[in-house]
């Protein structure tokens, strides 16, 4: 075979491509290699983690005598026990020795199903098992179980658990008939071994969701009430509290429903951090806190009751002190009218709820009686009104005459009032009484629980708000829904405007003259999202002030006889009173520097 020069070149080349692909081969196979071994190594430890949070979620079990792990998966089994009485359906689990859900048989949420508080709750202890082992209460499956039966139908289940040193620990709850809360005690034989310090540090985290129509409202009620020192109060706003006095108890509250731990003989210490939800789920709030507890002796006894029901204000007066005011009847800047829901709103409505079973009657009554307490004071002020309908003529010739001199009518319109004895504020009198009365209905309409699903003409749940018609868009502070009541309550509030506008002297002043039909405007977004109870209290009150009007001014009032009186006490010699004398010396100051300016114009 010839060698020349090119034949040895083309087999440099072919050897240096073999080298090449032989290289390139061999680093993609150690690539191969390490990729493997890294996904292997990946694999292997997700499994772990997935091992960890099974066993984590799984409770060891732990022998009674030897007090060793038992590791066989198919003993860690978690079992249910159910105890009912006629308003609640108790779920217990084994696992930890706790209650698991409770079911309220006489409330469905928005659903229509049956309304379930306490379930992704947890309550939780450290215990000392001994050799320097510690482990969370509701970690362990609780091996003994036994039901009994008490006094007066009550129901009692215990849950017991004996270490490896024979310390035993007990969780002995009661349910009463007819009753939302249960009691729990914990028993702690070896109470000075089983914890550390002697001190319960237990922890409690609980969950609420979303029951009622739309859960940005239903959050937006939610808060934590609690009572420190004897005292009541509530985080809203806040999301961590630690307490610096004795707790009595502790609940996350929603709009009508609540889950509340009571400690019967309080707790020393402890801190609790919750937060609202800001996402698109049902969920509305969490709530983690701890408590500390002090017990004396080799053996303890720790007294605590688990409310899980309706914020009623009777049910909840009778779980501890002042746990009704959980109940919202006017907290901090609205704490005035608290008295007015207590003492005359509650009583009245329970009054007539007593024979009529219809609560939009209900409301139609309780409006009546507003308006027939307030009618004295109201009364003057229509009175008043009388008067200024017949000045109004001589108001009309007064402004003719002096044209566009605003301080000169000014003047003469308050000469005018004082010669008739008319109070030109006298008609503000019902707007003051409706804001009171107003945010103490917004308040109790909001927190009756008794409203609640409760229909009225179109209305479906006089505790929300009714809807007409669904907007296929949302409207910033109107919402995507359309209120009937809102539109009678606004409809009505604009033929007062109008009504009182026509009985008021003429109004130049274009802020002035238009505020009468801005403000139904105004409620028309805040009306649209409030329970219907209130825009239906809010609709009747107005038709109730238009007929009063009307009867007032066409039956009642003589304006003869106004005009009459007018006459007299224009003769009268009248004394100016010192804000009277002031005023009339402003306007005649400025009436000067006016005519001042208009003198240097020229």
């Amino acid at each position: 075979m010839n060698t020349d020069k090119n034949t040895i070149i083309g087999f440099v080349l072919l050897a240096g491509l073999f080298f090449m692909y032989f290289w390139y081969t061999n680093k993609q196979q150690t690539d191969l290699a390490t990729y493997k071994k890294h996904f292997d190594d990946s694999v292997a430890m997700i499994k772990a983690t997935a091992d960890k949070a099974a066993a984590l979620q799984n409770p060891v079990k732990l022998d009674s005598t030897t007090g060793a792990v038992v590791n066989n998966i198919d003993t860690l089994k978690e079992e249910f026990t159910y105890l009912e009485n006629e308003v609640v359906k108790v779920k217990f689990s084994n696992k930890g020795g706790q209650v698991a859900k409770v079911t309220l048989k006489k409330y469905t949420n928005y659903k229509k199903e049956l309304v379930t508080l306490g379930d992704s709750s947890s309550l939780n202890y450290p215990i000392n098992m001994g050799d320097n082992k510690t482990l969370q209460v509701n970690h362990i499956l609780f091996p003994t179980k036994t039901i009994t039966a008490g006094e007066k139908g009550a129901q009692k289940i215990e849950y017991a658990y004996t270490t490896a040193a024979g310390k035993t620990i007990r969780h002995q709850f009661t349910l009463e008939a007819n009753k939302y809360n249960v009691d729990w005690n914990i028993q702690l034989e070896g109470a000075d071994q089983l914890l550390t310090n002697q001190q319960l540090n237990l922890i409690w985290d609980v969950h609420s969701y979303q029951q009622e129509r739309t859960s940005v409202y239903e959050r937006q009620m939610s808060n934590i009430c609690f009572s420190e020192g004897g005292e009541f109060d509530y985080v809203s706003s806040k999301n961590t509290k630690a307490f610096e006095k004795p707790i009595q108890w502790v609940g996350l509250v929603q709009q009508f429903f609540s889950t509340t731990l009571i400690a019967k003989d309080g707790f020393n210490t402890g801190n609790l951090n919750w937060q609202r939800k800001i996402d698109s789920s049902n969920g509305l709030a969490a709530l983690q806190s701890q408590f500390q507890k002090k017990v004396a002796g080799p053996n303890a006894n720790i007294a605590l009751s688990l409310y899980y029901g309706p914020n009623d204000f009777q049910i909840l007066k009778a779980q501890a002190p002042e746990m009704e005011k959980i109940v919202n009847l006017g907290r901090d800047l609205y704490s005035f009218v608290r008295p007015i829901n207590k003492y005359i709103l509650m009583p009245v409505f329970d009054f007539f709820a007593g024979f009529i079973k219809n609560f939009g009657w209900v409301i139609f009554l309780l409006t009546i009686f507003i308006r027939v307490v307030t009618s004295p004071l109201t009364y003057s002020s229509y009175l008043s009104s009388a008067k200024m309908k017949v000045l109004k003529p001589e108001l009309d010739s007064i402004k003719k005459k002096l044209g566009d001199d605003q301080q000169g009518f000014a003047m003469e319109q308050m000469k005018l009032f004082r010669e008739a004895g008319v109070n030109p504020l006298g008609g503000c009198i019902p707007a003051l009484l409706q804001i009171p009365i107003f945010f103490a209905l917004y308040s109790f309409f909001n927190s009756n629980i008794s409203l609640r699903g409760q229909s009225f003409l179109w209305s479906h749940d006089l505790s929300s708000y009714d809807s007409i018609a669904t907007l296929p868009f949302t409207i910033p502070s109107f919402g995507n829904h359309i209120s009937l009541f809102t539109l009678t309550a606004v409809i009505t509030s604009l033929l007062m405007s109008v009504y009182n506008m026509a009985m008021t002297p003429t109004q130049d002043n274009p802020a002035l003259k238009y505020m009468p039909y801005i403000f139904p405007f105004v409620l028309l977004f805040i009306f649209n999202g409030l329970p219907s109870a209130l825009t239906w209290y809010y609709t009747v009150s107005n038709v109730i002030t238009l007929l009063m009007q009307l009867l007032i001014q066409k039956v009642i009032i003589d304006h003869d006889k106004i005009l009459a009186g007018i006459e007299i006490k224009r003769k009268t010699p009248k004394k100016k009173s010192n804000w009277q004398g002031k005023y009339e010396q402003l306007m005649e100051t400025q009436k000067k520097v006016q005519a001042l300016k208009d003198k240097t114009k020229k």
